[in-house]
């Protein structure tokens, strides 16, 4: 190190980039699910909104880069590249210190699926993609069991908030695909040839129980042009 500098500042350093890079990996899934929210995907998403989310990803990826430089040059915790970057060989909080070089190779994978997104095939993009949500909650776990600042309120309430509004719009992303679900069988089941040809028959069938006078002698068929008509004809008996 150079002799003019705090021996800590590499510890310091490492400490603030570690907070910004789980910040700004926090505000990136945030924004990538506000997104794909059903509101803004209405309205259509403007551009600067995607560049967004990607300039927040590079972000989290260049402070990650500082964090590791940090605790490379840190004199207190000898770690070199094994321990860095491979999970469980370090003495200092093993356990710990794995789910963060989990979450980075997850970060990583992520931001290179970003930058590839063209030439990936939508579903492999998509399936990286949802390792946002486990790459968050393990960089929170990582901060909370091995970094010095746990007991800060400042962190500890930060870390309340984004994980509260991530909970939140996950939640609400499931339930509107679960809802959609229904519709989408309901709509794929009206231009269904048998689906509709069973609908028609059980309109005959209410129509017969509601009216017998107004059903076709047996052995006749109706077809939707008689059944209208019948349903047309039976309508104004049943007002009066």
């Amino acid at each position: 190190m150079i002799a003019f500098l705090d021996p800590k500042f590499p510890w310091y350093v490492a400490r603030a980039a570690g907070l910004v890079a789980w910040c700004m990996c926090s505000a990136s899934v945030i924004w990538g699910l506000l997104m794909s929210s059903r509101l803004v995907r209405r309205r259509g998403a403007p551009v600067w909104l995607l560049d967004l989310h990607r300039y927040l990803g590079t972000l989290a990826i260049v402070f990650t880069a500082v964090h590791l430089a940090g605790l490379w040059f840190d004199d207190y915790i000898d770690y070199g590249f094994r321990e860095l970057f491979v999970p469980f060989t370090g003495e200092y909080r093993p356990v710990a210190v794995a789910w963060g070089i989990v979450s980075f190779y997850i970060l990583v994978a992520i931001q290179l699926s970003s930058w590839f997104m063209r030439r990936l095939p939508r579903k492999i993009w998509h399936a990286i993609h949802l390792g946002s949500i486990p790459l968050t909650a393990l960089a929170t776990i990582h901060g909370f069991f091995a970094g010095a600042d746990r007991g800060n309120l400042i962190v500890i309430w930060t870390a309340i908030a984004l994980c509260a509004v991530m909970v939140f719009l996950t939640g609400s992303r499931v339930a509107a695909r679960r809802a959609a679900k229904p519709r989408a069988a309901r709509n794929a089941g009206s231009t269904n040839p048998d689906a509709r040809a069973e609908g028609i028959e059980r309109a005959r069938a209410r129509l017969a129980a509601r009216s017998p006078a107004a059903s076709p002698p047996s052995g006749e068929p109706m077809g939707e042009a008689g059944l209208r008509t019948t349903a047309f004809a039976t309508g104004p008996n049943e007002s009066n």
